[in-house]
């Protein structure tokens, strides 16, 4: 596995839940540059300027379902068509706990889906178990 450290995009539109997974990061020593978007088109607009300048490619995707402009859904749709961005570990942390959006994300190919815990506590031990999983995993 390469040394390098993987750029991680984050996209939430709750800053209370991005200033979780960031204080997450930060007890887990997770040294990761974490990278926010706000939605959906933000993220695609994100990850395709980042692919184009051949510059920090992201490996790994945390994402929210339930957003304004572009939700999760949609969001994976898109990317799950498109060649260069459907590589890309997703994984979806959500409130919705609705057998329907796990089963469309699941049908999209995500890497896991976590319900958003209630505690800090909760929020650090799962980003924990994503760091453990993105540092295992072996990449072309």
């Amino acid at each position: 596995m390469a040394d390098e450290l993987l750029s991680i995009l984050l996209v939430e539109d709750d800053e209370v839940d991005v200033m979780n997974v960031q204080r997450a990061f930060r007890k887990n020593n997770i040294a990761n540059p974490l990278v926010v978007a706000n939605n959906g088109v933000e993220a695609l607009r994100i990850l395709r300027e980042a692919n184009s300048r051949q510059h920090a490619k992201f490996k790994v995707v945390i994402l929210d379902l339930n957003m304004p402009k572009m939700g999760g859904i949609e969001f994976l749709q898109e990317v799950r068509a498109d060649p260069v961005l459907k590589p890309l570990n997703v994984f979806v942390m959500t409130t919705s706990n609705e057998e329907s959006d796990k089963v469309a994300a699941y049908n999209l190919n995500i890497a896991g889906y976590i319900l958003k815990p209630l505690s800090f506590d909760s929020f650090v031990q799962a980003i924990s178990v994503l760091n453990h999983f993105w540092q295992l995993c072996e990449r072309p």
